[in-house]
């Protein structure tokens, strides 16, 4: 039987290579096996965000060390330093990318613990958008400094940046004119980051749709609109033009319902039964409930409900629900109260009545 010895050099070579490949595999199998196990046990975020996260790089990491470790022996030694070079720029772009993915884990385990998803979590959205911008901007120097170790690592792209250097503040400006605006979206992020005009989960009309912040960027926000339609906004929107949010300070809210009604309409038994419909809804939150006739026409009057609960979501399922109950109540109790139109044919005027001697 044939032993690894025996065999050419190239199967040699192919044979170590493979090995070390599947090995790497095989480690990261492993591992993956472990942390999934352990995280089912114990409910560990930590643990339960690094396998879903930082699992695949990691594996990879492992089988480019693997693979450096088994160079010598299986590369020619006319070939070992450029191949040795490929595998050094392999492994430093992987190791950018698990520490980027790390990063991520890092942000992962902190909002899970900020408690986002209570209803008053107004801090904990502060710290998830800050969190999120802060992940990104280290994201990006980490992949700076990988570029920069990598260009280091070659002699004449070493050469090359003492060069380059000496033109840096002609260049920096050259660049700084063509990429102005990019420039400006940056800047825009760091503003929305830390004052924040906006943050995640935040309910917002920009351009004239209603929709949630689901995704904050340095350059752009994506807006998740109510119908799943997704709005992209440049960055420096928010800071340039107006908008509306309705979660700034707190995610209450106020609602109305307009109702066009005939001047007949009760309105203390239009205000009882509204009192009645909303007294055990589920999404009323119990502080406003009013009705009030807002305005006159020469054909009816506006009522306004007003009424309060916890989120716009729950606002709008109220709203909803009072407009079609209030209706229905109208149309069953009261019909006279619903808008109508008068109108007196022609030869139905009364006579006029004589005006009397002075």
């Amino acid at each position: 039987m044939p032993t690894l010895d025996t065999l050419p050099f190239w199967a040699q070579s192919l044979t170590l290579l493979a090995g070390a490949l599947v090995g790497g595999y095989l480690l990261r199998t492993l591992l993956q096996g472990l942390l999934r196990w352990r995280a089912g046990r114990n409910q560990v975020t930590l643990l339960r965000a690094v396998n879903e996260r930082a699992a695949g790089p990691l594996g990879w990491v492992l089988s480019i060390a693997l693979l450096q470790f088994v160079l010598p022996l299986a590369v020619p030694p006319e070939w070992l330093s450029p191949a040795q070079q490929v595998a050094w720029v392999l492994q430093v772009v992987l190791l950018a990318w698990l520490l980027v993915r790390l990063l991520r884990v890092a942000e992962d385990v902190i909002v899970s613990r900020l408690g986002v998803e209570k209803a008053d979590n107004l801090r904990a959205r502060r710290m998830q958008t800050q969190l999120r911008v802060i992940r990104q901007i280290a994201a990006i120097a980490v992949s700076l400094l990988a570029l920069v170790i990598i260009l280091m690592s070659f002699e004449r792209l070493r050469e090359l940046g003492t060069g380059l250097l000496a033109s840096a503040g002609l260049a920096g400006l050259v660049i700084g004119l063509a990429a102005q605006r990019t420039l400006s979206n940056l800047i825009a992020g760091f503003l929305v980051a830390f004052t924040q005009p906006i943050r995640m989960d935040d309910v917002v009309i920009v351009e004239g749709e209603w929709g949630r912040i689901e995704e904050i960027t340095l350059t752009y926000v994506v807006v998740a609109i109510w119908d799943r339609r997704r709005l992209i906004v440049p960055i420096s929107h928010f800071l340039d033009r107006p908008f509306q949010n309705w979660t700034r300070t707190e995610s209450k809210i106020l609602g109305s319902v307009m109702l066009h009604l005939d001047y007949r309409v009760p309105v203390e038994a239009l205000r009882h039964e509204t009192e009645r419909l909303v007294k055990d809804h589920p999404d009323w939150d119990g502080e406003v409930c009013g009705v009030q006739v807002v305005d006159t026409t020469p054909r009816e009057v506006v009522v306004r409900v007003l009424i309060s609960a916890g989120d716009s979501g729950r606002a709008w399922n109220l709203r909803c629900f009072l407009r079609e109950a209030l209706i229905d109540w109208l149309a069953a109790s009261h019909p006279e109260a619903l808008p109508h139109s008068r109108a007196m044919l022609e030869g139905e005027w009364p006579a006029a009545r004589p005006v009397a001697a002075a």
